[in-house]
């Protein structure tokens, strides 16, 4: 992975790209896939569910949910397991293998999804609290999306980087150890990924 790291910045949500799903059933805007062709490691995006509808299979991927907006989604497994994503912030991880369909509760859901081949990409995602200054430490060979759920943030002077609005995204990694340090209040979608050997 180390030779697809993107470089330090910071990705607004106006940038995202947005694209009707497949099947008609809702849209999708693209934060980051890397790299940036159908052959990605790892992917951010966030998915609006209109509708009941059957999801994409992505054999070899991992998958985590995270609901961003709406009364709920409903997910419903090929085994019969049912989940749901409950407001504030109900989260789900299974196999892209997996056949699944989601619908939102009422209305429209928004949905955060990190997507990574675990053959290749070791991924772990937290939600965290922001209150006040919090520290990244980037090595070689991994790195760190943060998602601003709700609130304000900023980085140091060192970090170069532009302040964090509501939605936006920051993708962190360095060629040898860097220390980041975010100040502000708020929530984050904390991801952290590494390459396996």
């Amino acid at each position: 992975m180390a030779s697809v790291a993107l470089p330090v910045q910071v990705i607004p949500a106006n940038e995202y790209r947005r694209e009707r799903w497949r099947n008609g059933a809702g849209w999708t805007r693209q934060i980051v896939a890397v790299p940036e062709d159908a052959e990605w490691l790892w992917r951010l995006s966030i998915a609006e569910v209109e509708q009941d509808s059957a999801f994409s299979r992505y054999p070899g991927v991992e998958r985590v949910q995270v609901l961003l907006a709406g009364e709920g989604l409903r997910l419903r497994f090929d085994d019969g397991h049912r989940q749901l994503l409950a407001p504030p912030h109900g989260t789900a991880r299974y196999c892209g293998e997996r056949a699944v369909a989601g619908g939102p509760v009422e209305g429209l859901a928004t949905v955060f999804n990190l997507m990574w081949r675990r053959d290749a990409v070791r991924a772990e995602l937290w939600r965290r609290p922001l209150v006040g200054p919090m520290l990244f430490f980037a090595d070689p060979g991994e790195q760190w999306a943060l998602h601003l759920l709700g609130g304000q943030a900023r980085f140091d002077r060192d970090a170069a980087l532009p302040a964090l609005a509501q939605g936006d995204t920051a993708l962190l990694s360095a060629p040898r150890r860097r220390r980041f340090l975010l100040d502000g209040g708020g929530e984050l979608l904390v991801i952290r990924l590494q390459e396996l050997d």
